[in-house]
């Protein structure tokens, strides 16, 4: 049987850029699994371009921008997901931005795996 993630784990260990499809299907399938194991509305995900995902019980947003956001690159959330990268190091290289006082909660729930 083939491992989906093994192309994902693969490139973040250094190899060829898996196909974007694989990439996207990484990245929403992670981002379900946080909203699955932090339900609630009170942090925004972001990994654009691939997707978005609300989390983390607590007060929601209705309008305009949440005030609590975590934003990266689909690499660095990957690397996240499956801890290939700590939320420290991420935080201390900037490859996250994080604005908001609730959105460094979901590092409570990384790595997913």
């Amino acid at each position: 049987m083939n491992d989906p993630l093994g192309p994902v784990l693969a490139w973040l260990d250094g190899g060829p850029v898996p196909e974007r499809v694989v990439l996207r299907s990484a990245v929403k399938e992670s981002l379900a699994a946080l909203a699955a194991a932090a339900p609630g509305r009170s942090v925004e995900v972001r990994v654009p371009p691939m997707g978005a995902v609300q989390c983390v019980a607590g007060p929601r947003h209705t309008r305009g921008n949440p005030p609590n956001v975590v934003e990266t690159d689909p690499r660095t959330w990957l690397a996240l997901a499956v801890g290939r990268l700590s939320w420290d190091d991420a935080l201390t290289e900037r490859l996250v931005s994080v604005s908001g006082s609730r959105a460094g909660e979901i590092a409570a729930w990384l790595p997913l795996l």
